[in-house]
């Protein structure tokens, strides 16, 4: 009898779905006394064994039952006792030798029980940053500087400023974000008291004034303002700004956040302030009253991203270069929170130099590796002390590498394999690239990225740098791969290693994207997409969804043109398309 029942365990715990290695044994003992057996339960997908069965030549006595059955809802019971196993797990649909893209597949849906609300996004930037949202804006010089880096920072997420200019120049702009607590930078425009002005050009569009200092700069003594209207009004337009300029207006403390801004103005009854660093007299920014009747027209901001030096949270991109060292001293100073390794193909001698260098250097900051796309790439960064990886080649809307070099991955597969090493070891993945809609994100995030990288989503926004152009009637902004060979030519060659070669090869394009509005608007209505989303999949956090897939609770299959087609808006003569 003992053999009969010990043989039996042995081969139930090997058809078990998750194999034998993956239930806590903690005795076995003598199988002729103590057994650990599998209950036969039909509907079950995933169980916990935790109870310990005591086998006599008598009969079996069950001590300290304790089993926690989980039920997949793909994988159940027929009213014949039969198994229903209703699409793949991850595990088996990304081995089968495809590179699938996020259209590629589609999950299919779990079991609700509870309200879209109790979702929750909060995750892992790296090892020791933490994000209210898993957004990050991309390193780019079309997408990231300090405009855009405070409106993620506002949100709950990141942003990360591009190197595509001088160490001092990125070091400013990280200063320049990180001394906000507003959720929005203007683009102050400043005159000295000799200066003329010659045209209503030299306003700007935001704000409608110009600032009259000391010296001309944002950092010396605030003397007076100088609006639209008050310029318009002279007879002698060559006079200079000195002659009618009104007295510096009352300003406010730089470190007030919005609703304290808010509150000042309302009280003092003005029409705009102007917010000075109390330590230097450097003006940082100027609110208007329309500002905060625009941004209180926005969805209710969350928890922001802050510091430990309670500033905003605020990351920055270098290269692999010696060089890059003196640039890194420069964003240390400036107080950035976390270093991305800004390259293509990250599995390089020279990043691997640069990630040891950093954490020895300077090894309270976290620094960021990539990209990649295979597991072996990611085991040789993981090794060398990254504290989080960033995931893509080549599935950026801007990016040619997979067809100028031939390299590269799908980006679903890239982000499911490299998350399934990355998680062993505790390392946060950043899925980079190919996010062109909410469920983009979705599926990103589930597959095992901890957060979105995105550049095309974000660019065309207000924060995003550059001037609104009028083309073909569309509003748009220039959109640019870091590939491009006229990104290339303001050094960005060095994240693909071709800044050594004689001839350029591009690896982007320059292009235009139609304008999204500001992001404090449409990404809050993008992450209650992805909340419904999680809904869908019976996942309550980004936790239980990376739980739920390695579990093989969650079930995906891969669709065929005819089912994108089908899954997208069709067999209407027009339509009008608006998410929000």
């Amino acid at each position: 009898m003992k053999e009969v029942v010990a043989r039996e365990t042995a081969q139930l715990l090997e058809q078990a779905p998750l194999g034998l290695d993956a239930y806590p044994l903690t005795s076995h003992g003598d199988l002729g006394d103590y057994l650990f057996l599998l209950l036969r339960a039909p509907a079950a997908a995933i169980m916990d064994l935790r109870h310990l069965i005591f086998f006599s030549r008598t009969q079996l006595r069950i001590m300290d039952l304790r089993c926690q059955i989980e039920v997949s809802r793909n994988k159940v019971s027929a009213m014949d006792g039969a198994l229903i196993d209703d699409g793949f797990p991850a595990e088996r649909l990304f081995n089968q030798g495809y590179s699938y893209t996020y259209d590629d597949v589609i999950f299919l849906p779990h079991y609700i029980d509870f309200p879209t609300d109790s979702v929750q996004l909060s995750t892992k930037l790296s090892r020791n940053l933490n994000l209210s949202i898993p957004c990050v804006a991309s390193p780019m010089d079309t997408v990231t500087e300090s405009s855009m880096a405070v409106a993620m920072a506002v949100l709950g997420g990141i942003g990360i400023v591009h190197s595509n200019n001088s160490p001092s120049d990125q070091a400013a702009i990280v200063r320049s974000a990180k001394s906000h607590r507003i959720p929005f930078v203007s683009d102050l425009l400043f005159k000295s008291p000799s200066d003329s002005i010659h045209s209503i050009g030299e306003f700007g569009s935001s704000p409608s004034c110009i600032l009259v200092t000391e010296s001309g700069t944002r950092k010396s003594k605030l003397l007076g303002v100088v609006t639209k209207s008050d310029w318009e009004a002279l007879n002698d337009k060559e006079a200079r700004v000195s002659d009618y300029m009104v007295p510096a207006p009352i300003s406010a403390p730089s470190d007030y956040n919005f609703e304290q801004v808010a509150s000042f103005l309302a009280a003092k009854n003005l029409e705009f302030v102007p917010l000075v660093n109390e330590s230097d007299s450097e003006v940082v920014d100027v609110v208007s009253a329309a500002d905060v009747d625009r941004i209180r027209g926005f969805p209710k901001l969350g928890m922001p991203s802050m510091g430990s030096d309670g500033k905003f949270m605020v990351g920055a991109a270098i290269g692999t270069r010696e060089s890059d060292k003196e640039r890194l001293e420069q964003l240390v100073k400036a107080g950035t929170n976390v270093i991305v390794l800004d390259s293509s193909q990250g599995n390089s001698s020279y990043q691997i130099d640069m990630i040891k260098y950093v954490k020895k250097t300077y090894p309270e900051l976290d620094v960021i590796g990539g990209n990649v796309v295979t597991m072996y790439q990611a085991s040789n960064l993981i090794q060398a002390g990254v504290d989080g990886l960033r995931v893509g080649m080549g599935s950026g809307s801007i990016c040619t590498t997979q067809e100028v070099c031939a390299v590269g991955r799908g980006q679903a597969t890239a982000v499911y394999k490299v998350s399934s090493i990355a998680e062993r070891s505790g390392v946060p993945v950043i899925a980079d690239g190919g996010i062109s809609n909410s469920g983009h994100i979705v599926k990103a995030l589930v597959l095992g990225a901890s957060t979105v990288m995105m550049g095309s989503f974000l660019a065309g926004s207000n924060e995003a740098p550059g001037a609104y152009e009028n083309q073909g009637g569309h509003r748009i902004k220039k959109y640019r791969g870091m590939g491009s060979l006229e990104a290339m030519m303001k050094g960005s060659d060095a994240r693909y290693l071709g800044d050594t070669a004689k001839l350029k090869i591009a690896q982007g394009v320059v292009g235009a994207v139609a304008d999204k509005g500001s992001v404090l608007k449409f990404l809050p209505y993008n992450m209650q997409a992805v909340k419904q989303g999680f809904q869908d999949l019976g996942a309550s956090s980004l936790q239980s969804a990376h739980e739920l897939l390695r579990k093989s609770v969650l079930r995906l299959e891969v669709r065929s043109g005819a089912a994108q087609v089908e899954g997208g808006v069709h067999g209407l003569v027009s339509y009008e398309k608006k998410s929000f």
